[in-house]
């Protein structure tokens, strides 16, 4: 067998980086379009409001159960190592760091990319092949005010809602365990907790978690609404947007986590 000539091998290789390109191109314009639409007149507040029930109220159950365990976990993790030390009354300050600082934020995100984000992208890519979009397009309704605009606000302004919530829920845990343990009261728990956390350290997870919530949205209703036609396209939607949000998620994390560290060493 031939191998390929380098004549076909770059049509191809042109054709791959066009793709990558347009793919670029079309992200860039739909988030240039949300961020013009969520500006001009009307505002859809009781859809808004709907999809933050959806997003927030909706996800307390799986976001309590999943701070609690990780609160635990993470104690009972981190007390045989600390114990080698003899520094075991530092479990709370090291717990409070650790779900502030990190785990909080991330959790709570990897959580709501699952549940949120394939939601979104499912039911966005449903009414795309069912043609519901295209109907509201006809009707004179702009439906990426009322589907994208609001779903986008609801995760940015949600997620670091149930961060800080998670992040309580899991020092609740954290503190049960302490307190079985070493008989530590919540007065002494409270103390240490807000004797080691810093205003940078809050500021920082609200932040991320913001940027951690436009990007869940943003991810979802990018792949739903430009889903394509035919049942198959629904599942790709709903995976793509899980799969996509979380790398992004991580990458995210990363660069906080640098910038956060460069503004600790000024």
């Amino acid at each position: 067998m031939n191998p390929p000539s380098p004549t076909t091998e770059r049509p191809l290789l042109s054709k791959r980086l066009d793709d990558i390109l347009l793919s670029l191109y079309n992200v860039f314009t739909f988030i240039g379009r949300f961020f013009r639409e969520v500006v001009l007149p009307p505002y859809e507040g009781r859809e808004i409001i709907r999809q933050c029930y959806e997003v927030g109220v909706r996800s307390l159950p799986l976001i309590s159960l999943t701070g609690f365990i990780t609160g635990i976990v993470f104690t009972n993790q981190s007390r045989p190592s600390l114990s080698q030390f003899g520094a075991t009354s530092w479990l709370p300050s090291l717990v409070s760091i650790a779900l502030v600082r990190a785990i909080g934020p991330l959790v709570t995100s990897l959580i709501a990319a699952g549940r949120v984000g394939s939601n979104i992208g499912a039911e966005l890519s449903s009414m795309r092949v069912t043609e519901q979009i295209d109907a509201m397009e006809v009707s004179a309704t702009n439906p990426f005010k009322f589907l994208v605009v609001s779903r986008v606000l609801a995760t940015t302004f949600m997620i670091p809602v149930l961060t800080m919530y998670a992040i309580a829920v899991g020092l609740l845990g954290s503190f049960l365990n302490v307190s079985s343990s070493e008989a530590t009261s919540l007065q002494s728990f409270i103390s240490e907790v807000f004797n080691t956390i810093t205003f940078l350290d809050i500021f920082s997870s609200v932040i991320k978690s913001v940027v951690f919530g436009f990007t869940i949205g943003m991810v979802g209703c990018y792949q739903g609404y430009n889903s394509s036609k035919g049942t198959e396209g629904v599942g790709k939607a709903a995976n793509a947007s899980v799969v996509t949000s979380m790398f992004l998620v991580f990458v995210e994390e990363l660069l906080a986590l640098q910038i956060v560290g460069a503004i600790r060493d000024m």
